[in-house]
């Protein structure tokens, strides 16, 4: 709106001048004292029009300079914008489903390992105290009953977290992760590690493969290898699988039986060049997973003393 105003403009004209000062400046407390005064005189018929002359530019200049309302008052809005309007807590966007969704998500989590803190699920599940979830196995059910049974172990994705838990998060929701307090009751529990390395010898049946000798963790090809060598090198997602087995045992007390199973890989691999689909998980994860340093170099320099295509090898 333009706001030029001429020397003989009425004083009605001076008081729409200051209407609009005092919305610009937000009802600065100085403007709305001379907004009154203005008024009472508005009602004045004594004063003459020459005096209003004298007046009018002093008013229009200190509208054109005035650039907000005094430092004096901050908690009024400081504005020179006409297209301004002022704040209203109705325009702020609800929250959403998905960020309220998000934080109940979040306090769940937190609310479930607090929880898990105090009950030590797997160790629960390994001392035969809870059943699996989703499948409501007892760790004694399992040995005796899915031994053997490739197809169903193939099949079903559920029952490795149980079996071997870390951590971390795996495929199964309903798993829970290990807590510092379970691996050191773990460690502390002679049944619950039988159980561990009875796992462990009913999966390495699976991929055809036999522990040897307890106590060093040495194994060997089982009767059946060549028919489940097959359907290791077929079903690739088994990768995952024992690289998470070689994890567990790390963690729960057997560390020494992680770098006699990668060996055993890396003979079956490398040297023999049978799994050729399991080769790669070989040289950058199974070997990653031994937490034994000298252990873990040894591998390395092995594997990397036989493997032909070396630019292609990760060092862990």
């Amino acid at each position: 709106m333009s706001m030029a105003i001429q020397t003989g403009r009425t004083l009605p004209a001076i008081v729409k001048l200051f209407a609009e000062l005092r919305r610009k400046c937000k009802m600065c407390p100085r403007i709305e004292r001379f907004w009154l005064w203005l008024n009472r005189f508005y009602c004045s018929t004594l004063l003459k029009r020459a005096f209003w002359r004298l007046i009018i530019l002093p008013i229009h200049a200190w509208r054109l300079i005035i650039p907000n309302c005094p430092p004096d008052h901050p908690e009024l809005i400081q504005d020179t914008n006409e297209y301004y309007c002022e704040y209203d807590s109705t325009w702020e966007d609800p929250t959403s489903e998905e960020t309220s969704r998000k934080r109940t998500n979040n306090y769940t989590i937190l609310s479930t390992r607090q929880r898990d803190d105090r009950r030590m699920p797997n160790l629960q599940f390994y001392l035969g105290q809870r059943a699996s979830s989703p499948d409501g196995i007892y760790i004694e059910d399992f040995h005796n009953n899915w031994y053997g049974k490739y197809s169903k172990l193939e099949r079903v994705h559920s029952y490795i977290q149980w079996l071997f838990p870390l951590q971390e998060r795996g495929m199964n929701y309903q798993a829970k992760e290990l807590t510092k307090k379970e691996i050191e009751a773990f460690l502390e529990d002679e049944t619950a590690k039988k159980r561990l390395v009875k796992s462990y010898k009913f999966m390495l049946d699976f991929y055809g493969i036999q522990l040897s000798n307890d106590s060093t963790g040495e194994v060997r090809r089982a009767n059946n290898w060549r028919d489940r060598f097959d359907n290791l090198d077929r079903h690739t997602h088994n990768n995952l699988r024992i690289t998470r087995i070689l994890k567990c045992l790390g963690i729960l007390g057997f560390p020494h039986y992680q770098a006699q199973l990668v060996r055993f890989f890396q003979e079956e691999t490398i040297v023999k060049g049978n799994l050729y689909n399991v080769k790669e998980s070989v040289l950058n994860y199974f070997i990653s997973a031994v937490i034994v340093q000298q252990q873990r170099k040894e591998l390395v320099e092995y594997a990397y003393k036989l493997y032909e295509v070396k630019h292609l090898f990760v060092v862990p």
